[in-house]
């Protein structure tokens, strides 16, 4: 009888290297911060060198996790918020007129249009790394569109 063999998870150190410039795009886009977006990644990593072997999908395994960080730090910043009086010292400047826009999306409607049209990801992979129906990923969308366009009006 033949065995079949399973293949080899990649490379925790080859992924890491590989990946983290794009991770650290995607976790700025959605935190705006440089800093959130090297310690979300880095976390996100550290969490998942403990069950690596057990990981099918690495690369969207680690979006999620980047995303799934980036929306704890939009909570903990809005509870600070009406705690504290005063802007974060962290916000990126408005590069430019979109950007300010979608900065002011509803969350679920920023990491939508953030994966989409800055990551260039498919909406079924949006989906798919968001554990939603598709259909959810289609109608968030299509609601940030709309935002987006009145808030240029």
């Amino acid at each position: 009888m033949t065995e079949l063999k399973t293949a080899d998870p990649p490379d925790l150190e080859q992924v890491y290297r590989d990946q983290r410039t794009t991770l650290l795009r995607l976790a700025f886009l959605l935190t705006g911060s440089r800093e959130q977006a090297e310690d979300i990644v880095q976390t996100a990593f550290v969490t998942a060198c403990a069950r690596w072997d057990r990981i099918e999908q690495p690369l969207a395994y680690l979006k999620r996790a980047v995303v799934n960080r980036a929306n704890s730090t939009h909570r903990r910043w809005a509870r600070e918020r009406g705690r504290h009086v005063g802007e974060r010292t962290t916000e990126i400047p408005d590069i430019d007129e979109t950007w300010t826009l979608v900065k002011q999306l509803p969350g679920r409607q920023r990491i939508v249009v953030v994966l989409h049209f800055y990551e260039d990801l498919p909406l079924t992979e949006i989906a798919s790394i968001l554990s939603r129906p598709a259909a959810t990923i289609r109608s968030d969308l299509k609601r940030a569109l709309a935002r987006l366009r009145k808030g240029m009006k």
